[in-house]
Order: C-alpha cells, then structure tokens, then sequence
C-alpha cells in the first residue's frame, strides 16, 4: 500500500471517528401530550408528525376529546380523511379527525407562530394530507410551526337534522336548549375544527410553538370555515390572525333550506324525516351516504345537494358577515384575498368555453355569476371598459367579480367601516401552464404559500418566476402570522383596507399598492344581491 492511501484511510477513519451518531431521540422526536405520549420523525431537517388523532367523531354528534392513553402514538402516516366522493387517491372513514404537525424543533425551548391550514374543496370534499399541503418547506423557510387538519364533511360533518327531531319531540314545545342527539347535526364539521384548534392550544407548546399566537389560514372552501368560525362564538379565542384566500363567507345555510336540502338526501337513501327515518340514517353504512351525496340540490336547482354551516341558532347564532362584520373578530388581524381569474379554476376545463362568441354570452353568464343581473348589461359594460377582450375573456372575468370576487369585497367592507385590521390582496400573477390561458386562476395560491412549487402537479410549475412568487407569497404569510402585519421588504408599503379607497396589493412578479382596482366592475356587481349557495 502507497504511503498517499494510508494517510488517506486513516483520515477517512478519524474523520468516522469523530462523527456523532444520529440518536433515536434525534431522529424519531416524542412529545409529551395531555392525551399521551406521540413519537413523529425528522424529514429535510423538520420534525414531522403525521396522523395525530385529536378526537372521535360519532355519526352527526359533536366530537369527543381523546382519553388519556401512556401508550406512545406513532404519528408516522396520515390518518384517513372525511368520507366524500371522487377521491380514490385517499382513504376515507368516518374516524377521521386527524391533524398533522412539521416544526422545526419539537420541544417548548422557543415559542414559534404557529399556522394552521384548513383545506379547500367547499365543505364537500379535499384533506389536510394533500401533497401541496406539506408543510417541511413552510416551517423550515419561516421558522414556524405548520399544522394542517381534516375533519368531517359534506353531510358526515353538515347534514341539519335538528329542526326534524325537535318536531318528533314536541315541535314549538320542546326547547332549543335540550340536549337531544342530533341538536349540532347542521355544525359538526365546524365543532370538529374548534377541537383541533382547541387541541393546538393545549399541547403545541411542546412541540414548539407558542398557543397564544395561532394564526389559522384556508383557501377557497378552508376561508369560508374560517369566515364562519369569525361569527362562532364556540371558536372566540382559538386564534389570534385569520387569512382566507379566496375563500368567503358573507351568509351560512338558513336553517329552512337546510332543511330541504336533509329532506331531498333523506328521500334519496329512500327515508323520511319521521322517527324510523332518522333512526336509520344513523346507522345505515356509510357508502350509502357517500353514494347519495348526488342528490340534486332542490334550493339551487342543479349541482350536487350542498352542505355548509347552518344558521342553526345552537352553534351558529348569526351569519359570518351579514349584516356586519362579526364583533367578536373585530380585534383579529385579517388577510382577504382572492385571485383575478378565479373562475378559470372552475371553468378552464371546459375548452369550450375558451371558444365562446358574443352571442353565447347573455344564456352562458347568468348560472356561472350567480346573481340576477341583466347579461345584458354585464356584457355591454365589460365591451366599454376592455375593448380588447374576447367573449370568453368577459366570461371569466365576470363571473370571477359576481361569483367569487364580490363576497371578499364585502367582507372587507364591512371589517374597515368597524375599524378591523384588514389587509387586501389579488392575485395578478398568471401561471406559465398550458400557455398560460389559466391565468390567475383559484387555487394557484396554494404551493406559492406553502413553497411547494415543486410538487408534482402543482398548477404553478415550477418556473424561476413561479419560485419567486413564492417568496413573496410565503414570507408575506410569515410575517403576518409573526407580527400581524403582511409587511415585507420586497412588497411597497401595504395599507390596511379603509373605504373609500379600498387599498389592494396586486402580487406580481412585481407587487404594486392600488386603491379600488377593477373599480367599475365592483360598481357593476353591487347593484345586485350577492347570494351564496347556502342561502
């Protein structure tokens, strides 16, 4: 052997000699819970905990908190999500409340912000196990505790069948305060997330993040939970900053149409609201009630029956924005945000509608903007203030403003005349995929927060423009979970919402401040009634 390799192996074996060894405790973290011991592992230099069970949830009943167990949970795998239908990629069951947790160290030596996703797909269907939901490159980017949940949906977590057992138990006799089984049917979905923000409080410390900084963050179906639970008195003090991308919430279901919409499912799984019928509805498998979730909705007339927070006087008392921004938020620091294209996530599949004419207009608007205005005028107005658009420009755009748009405008409206915090955001920024004809499309804010472009699948691609949007996305809801304020370096100075100069950041490749922008379009829209599904 040459003098050179024996030098070279004895460094080799110095250098192994002096190597700490990685031990169990480094690589499969345990934090000590009030239900129990739970033993996570470290993934990209982030401690991560999978599958965490926070309750149970019988069948249409509010969620119970877990015994205490000294058995260890190994938080190693999601859990399963909400029963829904069309997701074959995600196990489902009703056992299904479950949150995950990534933090950059689990252990109470510093107090992190702590930021809580809530999942889109209306109250319908997604999971907080989503791939674009990962939270290693949140928590090690910004140095915080990111903590995504499911719990249950469509009518595992929403069917209202309250107002049909009070009836069977002696109508306008029986008294709304009695505790019968099915009095919180209508909010179980809700009741669910305010035992995982309430689970949060009492153990995220020790996993290092600070309870008394909770800032929770949802799109598009995930904002609406949040707009209600802004309203809920069951939820006040369960965080402290809210941020909803597009994602709005101005009125709950009235408990009237609720009720149809109960009766319709009931009919479909061939039951009535009588005794036998809500005795069986409890018990039935529930791929029966999976499968008669294509109960045409009787209140909107098409669509899937839907199923949302209900005005039901038990959990819910008053709508989340109307006819005011709720009191009890008023102190809470608020983002709202909403894309410039958002119908294009909705619509953008249907190449036929990139094809459109002028005629096609007046019968294609009226059921996609989903309030009554004249098309008409629609159609006329948008052609005088963008000459250059084509038919199916107008399309998207108008249907963005009377469908999506319009409610995030008035929840902001009504947090600035009640002197609320609140800051404004659109998305201007269009993603490069399939040429671009998507545009600002709904749910591109999603891997732009969460820094995961790279994901696959991810609508952004993953583009230098794309990584740079996500800089500014993702330290834009740090500093907000951080401070309160959205405020960064690399944005001008961001005003908070005040009328009537309606302050919007457009976040673009290079972010600018505006006052009122796509102001006509406003004056256009809120001439009109703005309706929401449930209502």
């Amino acid at each position: 052997m040459h003098r050179r390799q024996i030098l070279t192996g004895v460094s080799a074996l110095s250098a192994a000699a002096i190597v700490t060894p990685v031990s169990a405790k480094d690589r499969y973290p345990r934090v000590a819970t009030r239900a129990g011991p739970v033993e996570g592992f470290v993934k990209g230099g982030i401690s991560t905990f999978l599958g965490i069970r926070y309750g149970i949830a019988p069948r249409f009943q509010p969620p119970i908190p877990l015994p205490v167990s000294k058995q260890v949970y190994k938080a190693d795998h999601y859990g399963l999500s909400s029963p829904q239908s069309g997701r074959a990629d995600i196990g489902i069951s009703e056992d299904c409340l479950f949150l995950n947790i990534w933090t950059p160290d689990a252990s109470p030596r510093k107090k992190r912000p702590v930021m809580f996703y809530i999942h889109g797909g209306a109250y319908n269907g997604g999971s907080g196990s989503d791939p674009l939901y990962d939270g290693t490159n949140l928590a090690a980017h910004g140095d915080v505790v990111v903590v995504t949940v499911n719990h249950r949906l469509n009518v595992f977590g929403y069917l209202y069948l309250a107002r049909f057992e009070r009836l069977l138990r002696g109508g306008a006799n029986a008294s709304l305060l009695e505790h019968t089984p099915l009095r919180f049917s209508g909010n179980c979905g809700q009741m669910d997330l305010h035992l995982a923000l309430s689970w949060v409080r009492d153990n995220i410390s020790g996993f290092g993040g600070d309870p008394d900084n909770v800032m929770v963050f949802g799109q598009s179906g995930g904002g609406a939970k949040i707009a209600t639970m802004m309203a809920t008195p069951a939820a006040k003090g369960l965080f402290h900053r809210a941020a909803t991308m597009s994602g709005q919430q101005v009125t709950a279901s009235g408990p009237g149409n609720a009720c149809l919409r109960a009766e319709a499912f009931l009919k479909t799984l061939g039951l009535k609201p009588d005794a036998d019928g809500l005795a069986a509805v409890q018990n039935l498998p529930m791929q029966a009630l999976v499968d008669a979730l294509k109960t045409p909705d009787p209140v909107i007339g098409k669509g899937n029956v839907y199923m949302g927070p209900v005005l039901d006087e038990t959990i819910l008392f008053r709508h989340p924005f109307y006819p005011d921004a709720p009191a009890q938020s008023h102190h809470i620091p608020m983002i709202i945000g909403n894309t410039k294209g958002e119908t294009r996530g909705f619509l953008g599949g249907n190449p036929k509608n990139f094809e459109l004419s002028w005629d096609d207009l007046p019968n294609k608007l009226p059921p996609e903007y989903r309030v009554d205005i004249d098309p008409y005028l629609v159609v006329d107005t948008y052609r005088k203030l963008y000459p250059t658009m084509s038919p199916s420009d107008v399309f998207f755009a108008a249907t963005t403003a009377g469908r999506s748009w319009r409610g995030a405008i008035i929840e902001a409206e009504e947090r600035a005349k009640a002197g609320a915090k609140t800051f404004v955001y659109q998305e201007n920024w269009p993603t490069p995929k399939d040429g671009g004809r998507l545009g600002a499309l709904h749910t591109i804010e999603i891997p732009l927060v969460f820094r995961n472009t790279g994901v696959e699948g991810a609508i952004t691609t993953n583009t230098p423009e794309a990584q740079h949007m996500a800089d500014l996305f993702s330290d834009t809801f740090i500093a907000f979970a951080r401070t309160g304020s959205p405020q960064t370096t690399a944005l001008p100075e961001w005003k908070p919402y005040s009328l009537p100069n309606r302050e919007t950041m457009l976040m673009d490749l290079k972010p600018e401040m505006a006052n009122d922008p796509r102001s006509e379009e406003r004056k256009l829209f809120e001439k009109v009634p703005f309706i929401q599904q449930g209502t």
